[in-house]
């Protein structure tokens, strides 16, 4: 229904981004990787897919078209919904995550949270022809500083459905451990953790 949505970011945290289009504000969720790449733009094009349930229309937004791909391509796997393809790509770069797949390495698919071991051997075995024929020549990004660090990171991890006493527990132990750390780099820790 929706190829993209471009227009000026309104509102932005970890899990998601307000961007006006002529008027209308639409709420969409993203990964830490897009959230990284949009960073202090004012004008941004997110590539976007409509996933609608039952209870609700949900849009989910991309930097690249590869980004977006992947994401369809994960959500076609048995046990792979619209959240854990999110997660998925919250956790690794599209670049990794194509080559976990390629390379059948199943270990780092499973260090994401919440994918057990027989998800990830179905992702790699639905998806290992898929994405071999995917272009991944998408630049990386690296984040800014943000004053409010823990809070962007708490807000997206809640989003995401942990408890906010062990995320904060989780977030205060990596602060004390990470020199300087961004936003997307404290929540994949973080991520790896809870």
């Amino acid at each position: 229904m929706y190829s993209y949505i471009s227009g000026t970011v309104v509102e932005k945290n970890p899990a998601f981004v307000v961007i006006d289009n002529q008027g209308i504000g639409y709420l969409i969720n993203i990964t830490l990787n897009t959230f990284t790449a949009i960073g202090e733009k004012e004008k941004v094009k997110l590539f976007v897919h409509l996933a609608i349930r039952e209870d609700a229309h949900v849009m989910y937004g991309f930097y690249t078209e590869q980004e977006r791909s992947l994401f369809l391509q994960l959500i076609t796997v048995s046990g792979v919904g619209c959240n854990t393809a999110r997660l998925i790509l919250s956790s690794m770069t599209v670049k990794e995550a194509v080559d976990a797949i390629a390379t059948n390495n199943i270990k780092m698919i499973q260090s994401v949270k919440g994918i057990g071991a027989k998800t990830a051997q179905r992702i790699v075995v639905d998806l290992h022809d898929k994405v071999g024929k995917m272009d991944v020549a998408a630049a990386e990004n690296s984040s800014a500083g943000y004053n409010t660090l823990k809070e962007e990171a708490l807000s997206a991890l809640m989003v995401l459905g942990f408890s906010k006493l062990n995320i904060e527990k989780t977030l205060d132990k990596l602060l004390k451990q990470m020199a300087s750390p961004s936003v997307e780099d404290l929540i994949k820790e973080a991520l790896r953790l809870l």
